[in-house]
């Protein structure tokens, strides 16, 4: 590209084009200059960095230069209406083509054709209906595999597909196989270095999830989240999860099946917060009122099942709450991109991970080598961290705020590992730990409460120490199977109540 050309780029789009967005958009010219008609691109740039701004000005450049037509396709209807948005905002002349459209009578009329994947794929094979002078195909949101039975339509455009994770949702799909290249943007800790995402302060406190099932897609199954997300010990969790990171905030709970976020929106609701719950059963009317709820009130805590991964943005979002493990990738950086936008004076926001996510993927602002994943995905993928192995390497810290009710007992430690060495070597029973645990559990409750009433109520408080010390006795003796670890959690809780009567 010249330099007289790119200094007109910059002149033409200074209100409307950042640099990194401008030094992108002349990449992606270049590769399309020097490759044949049909050379498929790939671009990667995170959530929040503005691909459709980048991609509605390289769809106006192309329609001047080229003068050949463009189609963008994604595959959600809120995408298609704020892509069509922007591209207005550029001078483009554009048409939606949903379910409506039957026939293009107007086609010379438009430019570029915003579409829906499945819509258009019906509308293709039908033998009346054909998109004349079509350059450039345009894919938004590409790792989603819906978009591959479209491609035999378009065999001599140029294919640029757009996404912030190019990593396929499909394992048995790899995206090496639809595009010969991949250019990366901008990654996420200098898009905050420059003031264009907000810094994220990740929060995670450590759940057992070898209860889980993986599905035949690598990611767990809704089925076994909705067992474990749905119990009263999680909820009662989430929420003092919530009331110690987020309360007053505007909160945005992710969770995996629509009876978990159901449960999460009757928690919260009989706790006196102001909350509601959205999923895809909701009609457009219902959607659209939650969301201007959601935008308009101050501490809303809206809870959803995926829905609004993609085509949602709500700037005002202060706290992410994860109340979901995920293995994709993907998935990870979608939820979380939604409170990375910059919002009036605020720059920062919070992610709250009930799902070990933070453990399994590194910190949401790490560097990610996409060029190695772009072209190895199976490699990576074999290389997620497996539950067992992130537990095993948890340690538990009391938080402050249950500190303070034991502030009376001089020590609170106990190491479970070494206790169990201890009792082997004396030749006693390993079970010995559970009783040497449940003692000192016993003895720090007495040291702090009035009465039986009172330390029976402070069990409560002590559930996820609880747990964390039976798995660590499991890894030890070897027994990890969930019945005996129930059974266990359950007989523990029994002894310690039992352990008051007496003593006061």
């Amino acid at each position: 590209m010249s330099v007289e050309t790119q200094v007109q780029v910059e002149k033409e789009n200074e209100k409307r084009l950042y640099d990194y967005q401008i030094n992108d958009l002349n990449r992606i010219f270049d590769v399309m200059d020097e490759s044949a008609d049909d050379f498929n691109l790939l671009y990667q740039l995170p959530t929040g960095g503005g691909k459709t701004v980048i991609f509605s000005e390289i769809v106006r450049r192309y329609i001047k230069e080229k003068n050949q037509k463009v189609v963008i396709l994604t595959h959600r209807i809120e995408l298609c209406k704020q892509t069509s948005k922007v591209l207005s905002g550029f001078n483009v002349k554009n048409k939606i083509i949903n379910s409506k459209v039957k026939t293009l009578p107007d086609q010379d009329e438009y430019q570029c054709f915003v579409a829906m994947v499945e819509t258009l794929n019906n509308r293709l094979s039908e033998q009346e209906f054909e998109l004349k002078n079509v350059g450039l195909v345009i894919i938004d949101e590409a790792h989603y595999n819906s978009f591959r039975k479209l491609f035999k339509f378009f065999d001599n455009c140029f294919i640029l597909g757009v996404t912030a994770t190019p990593l396929s949702s499909n394992i048995k799909l790899p995206m090496k196989d639809n595009y010969n290249r991949l250019i990366v943007g901008d990654d996420i800790s200098t898009l905050i270095k420059n003031g264009f995402l907000s810094k994220a302060e990740m929060i995670s406190f450590d759940v057992g999830l070898t209860s889980l099932k993986v599905g035949i897609n690598g990611d767990y199954t809704v089925k076994s989240s909705e067992a474990l997300y749905t119990n009263s010990f999680m909820q009662t969790k989430l929420l003092s999860a919530f009331e110690e990171t987020s309360k007053g905030k505007k909160t945005l709970i992710f969770n995996n099946g629509i009876h978990t976020s159901k449960e999460v929106y009757y928690t919260f609701k009989k706790s006196g917060y102001k909350v509601k719950h959205l999923d895809n059963t909701a009609n457009k009317q219902e959607r659209k009122e939650t969301l201007e709820w959601f935008k308009h009130t101050p501490d809303a805590i809206l809870t959803s099942v995926s829905i609004l991964t993609t085509g949602f943005d709500e700037p005002s979002v202060e706290s992410i709450i994860l109340n979901r493990a995920t293995r994709s990738l993907t998935l990870y950086f979608q939820m979380i991109g939604r409170g990375s936008r910059i919002y009036g004076d605020t720059n920062t926001f919070q992610v709250v991970d009930l799902g070990n996510n933070i453990a399994r993927f590194g910190p949401w602002n790490q560097p990610v080598d996409w060029q190695h994943i772009f072209k190895y995905p199976d490699f990576y993928l074999e290389n997620i961290v497996d539950d067992d192995t992130l537990e095993r390497d948890f340690v538990y810290d009391m938080p402050e705020s249950l500190l303070k009710k034991f502030k009376k007992s001089e020590s609170l430690d106990f190491d479970v590992k070494a206790e169990y060495k201890k009792v082997l070597n004396s030749g006693k029973k390993s079970f010995t730990v559970i009783e040497l645990s449940i003692a000192q559990h016993s003895k720090i409750c007495i040291e702090n409460c009035e009465d039986v009433f009172e330390a029976r109520a402070l069990i409560k408080d002590l559930q996820d120490e609880i747990g964390y010390r039976i798995k660590q006795y499991c890894y030890c003796i070897m027994n990890s199977t969930q019945n005996y670890k129930d059974w266990l959690f359950e007989e523990y809780n029994r002894r310690l109540r039992l352990s008051f009567n007496g003593k006061f």
